[in-house]
């Protein structure tokens, strides 16, 4: 049975938040509020958490993980930025962007794109999320909240609580959050690509 976290979205308790992130480092599963709706989230390193993610939304091996990161200086720690995407990528975070960048040797090659050798970062802008991240000191690995049978994401803690109680470990609950997933833009090419259109402005890629 999931444990249940009401977080308060502005100040944060922070017991809370340190229950959270221990549970975290001992190999737990959560599901948490982001600017851009809930994501299933575990440790950077936890392979079990990453099987029970891709079970849950039934995911293939092509599917692209995201590293929730706390600020540029960590993101920068997992990914290859060249001078003209780290500008792109600054202007545009904190915010509703996921990145598809060329990961560095300190991504687990089992969260890698096969072929391409990239994967996904972000820096949400969220109180909850980024409190979280600050106790952690390292990303979360992240997936949106969308399950296989549903054309949405999931927005309600109470909702995922009940659907999701013997899948995860914990949820986090801080009200209301973003309902439409991020917008990814892969960087990894010469050319920006869209690869799908969400919260985030697309224009500034395009």
């Amino acid at each position: 049975m999931a444990r249940y976290f009401d977080v308060h979205p502005v100040d944060p308790q922070r017991r809370s938040i340190t229950q959270v992130a221990d549970l975290v480092r001992d190999g737990g599963l959560i599901a948490y509020p982001t600017d851009s709706c809930f994501a299933l989230g575990c440790q950077l390193g936890n392979g079990k958490g990453l099987d029970r993610i891709r079970e849950i939304r039934h995911l293939d091996d092509r599917h692209h993980f995201t590293l929730m990161c706390a600020d540029f200086a960590q993101l920068g720690q997992f990914v290859q930025v060249s001078n003209a995407v780290f500008r792109s990528v600054k202007a545009a975070t904190p915010g509703q962007y996921t990145f598809i960048l060329p990961a560095t040797k300190d991504v687990p090659r089992r969260l890698l794109h096969p072929k391409k050798k990239t994967v996904g970062v972000r820096i949400p802008e969220h109180v909850v999320t980024q409190a979280l991240l600050a106790e952690l000191g390292e990303p979360l690995l992240s997936s949106t909240l969308l399950l296989p049978d549903q054309e949405e994401p999931m927005t309600q803690g109470w909702d995922i609580k009940e659907r999701l109680d013997h899948l995860v470990d914990a949820v986090i609950d801080s009200g209301e959050c973003g309902t439409e997933p991020t917008t990814v833009v892969d960087l990894s090419g010469d050319e920006p690509e869209i690869v799908r259109v969400g919260a985030g402005d697309p224009s500034r890629f395009e």
